[in-house]
């Protein structure tokens, strides 16, 4: 296998890595391409004393890290205060806040022993969270708990001491067990049963038809639509957001079945007056065994080539 070949092999989970590290899928592709171009330039300097694997992996990490010196966290809008009550009253785009972005599944592994583990640590609820820590506490959580590093190594990548890289990955994990959500809640429905709530729900949505919608989503249902920071929590306050906002009658949107951060997705097509579908948000759902308690709809059509889909669909596709 020659050089060009064993880099390209990495490509698809240092993308992971440094999403996870930036949030931001388009931030993490330009740091693997950074990280890249430092491992071409310097491999006449690479001794081997780590696999390459583990030797772009630093130099990714430490990318990030310089990334992160100069860039706010990005959040989501359930971070940055309480629920709307009013559909009428949606605030208009937070020009001044860096959103979390989605990580479409076509970028994972391929490898079945990878897949499982790497979609778990991808979950947006998570990736969310590690938004929330220092730097270098992330990084120290990612090395050490999603790629399994020892401590020494990160200790070494971080230029810091065994005894700092353990007493940050504690301060990290105590932080994360505040803010991630419950391993319980990654539990979803049985293959029949989640079928048959994305198939309904992409039908009742098409429709904008309430009455199905309210059987599908849960009590406690949670709403969001970056970069518009107002968002809404509750199952009534969710149906009138829909009712609202959602123009009745078929032949208004499509919905395209995707997936991303290891969680069932669409992207929505609106028809607009010149008869052509167009690209509007792309709705991430969270799934439980009674129902859909969340969607995370990014209002950004610039997404859906990163999820191999046109921005426009003629009504004859």
């Amino acid at each position: 296998m020659n050089l060009e070949d064993e880099f390209a092999q990495y490509r698809g989970e240092l993308v992971a890595h440094c999403y996870r590290m930036l949030g931001s899928l388009h931030d993490a592709e330009d740091a693997v391409q950074e990280t890249y171009l430092r491992a071409w330039r310097g491999f006449a300097d690479f001794e081997q004393r780590s696999s390459v694997k583990t030797w772009l992996y630093r130099i990714a990490t430490r990318v990030c890290l310089n990334a992160l010196q100069h860039s706010s966290r990005r959040m989501v809008p359930s971070a940055l205060g309480a629920p709307g009550v009013d559909p009428h009253d949606i605030e208009s785009q937070s020009l001044e806040t860096s959103w979390l972005e989605p990580f479409p599944d076509l970028l994972l592994s391929t490898d079945p022993a990878q897949v499982v583990g790497t979609r778990q640590s991808l979950r947006l609820a998570m990736v969310a969270a590690l938004q929330h820590l220092p730097a270098r506490q992330r990084a120290v959580l990612i090395l050490r708990d999603v790629l399994a590093w020892q401590a020494s190594e990160v200790a070494g990548l971080l230029e810091t001491t065994t005894a700092a890289v353990n007493s940050s990955l504690q301060r990290a994990r105590a932080e994360m067990a505040k803010l991630a959500p419950a391993e319980d809640d990654f539990s979803e429905p049985d293959e029949p049963v989640r079928r048959a709530l994305l198939d309904q729900f992409a039908k009742a949505f098409e429709k904008a038809d309430l009455v199905a919608l309210e059987g599908l989503l849960t009590q406690d249902t949670r709403w969001e639509m970056p970069p518009i920071p107002t968002w809404f929590s509750g199952r009534d306050d969710v149906l009138a957001l829909l009712a609202t906002k959602l123009l009745r009658g078929e032949g208004r949107r499509i919905l395209v079945e995707t997936a991303a951060n290891g969680q069932p997705a669409f992207a929505m097509y609106v028809r607009g007056g010149d008869g052509i579908f167009h690209a509007h948000s792309v709705k991430l759902l969270t799934l439980t065994k009674t129902g859909i308690s969340a969607v995370m709809a990014f209002h950004n059509p610039g997404l859906f080539p990163a999820f191999g889909l046109p921005i426009d669909r003629y009504p004859q596709d």
